[in-house]
């Protein structure tokens, strides 16, 4: 189900949100200029302008057997963590969180909970700036996600330099993976693997 769109205007700015349940909330300001907000919302050919900042996290199951039961644990763990399944293809899941934290901590219980299962996940996390069209999300941060899962090995939580960054003070530790040439990415991507609860790198 859809939810509604709600718009509401201060000053020069517009407001449109989407609720879903109590707490989920989708919020776009957009330029006093537009004076159509609803068709500026709705319209794929303005969507592109419709941009957030979300943490995506990319987990990649590396044995096929056992997916009925590692898919039910990776949505359980994305309503605990209050993550949103963007896409589920083949071998994996695309969401997105309103936290990076969240998005790391989300990333370390689905690994765990398969490892239960005798399944491996590799995983990629990266902060940055989506577009949200359809209930799809496509930008470069999309691309970097998938790229900097693709770069970790079984077991394995890789983040980007920026998530780790972000997640300063949160407890949460990392052991440096140095920088690498993500297939597709501009430049060089410093990344960093979650460090086992208790140690460092």
């Amino acid at each position: 189900m859809i939810p509604d769109t709600h718009y509401a205007k201060s000053g020069g700015v517009n407001i449109a949100y989407q609720v879903v349940g109590n707490v989920r909330c989708d919020l776009v300001l957009v330029p006093g200029w537009v004076s159509n907000i609803e068709v500026f919302w709705e319209e794929p050919a303005c969507a592109r302008f419709l941009r957030r900042l979300a943490s995506l996290a990319r987990l990649i199951l590396f044995d096929k057997r056992g997916f009925e039961g590692h898919h039910t644990l990776v949505r359980r763990e994305l309503g605990r963590f209050r993550g949103r399944e963007i896409d589920t293809s083949g071998d994996g899941f695309l969401a997105t969180f309103d936290g990076p934290a969240r998005a790391v901590r989300c990333a370390r219980a689905v690994s765990d909970g398969v490892r239960a299962l005798g399944l491996d996940v590799r995983a990629g996390l990266h902060t940055g700036e989506i577009e949200l069209v359809n209930d799809k999300v496509s930008g470069l941060a999309v691309h970097i996600g998938a790229r900097v899962a693709a770069a970790a090995g079984p077991g394995e939580i890789l983040v980007s330099s920026t998530v780790k960054d972000l997640v300063a003070g949160s407890g949460l530790r990392f052991q440096d993976r140095g920088s690498q040439a993500l297939k597709g990415g501009p430049g060089q991507w410093h990344l960093f693997a979650l460090a086992p609860e208790g140690r460092s790198g």
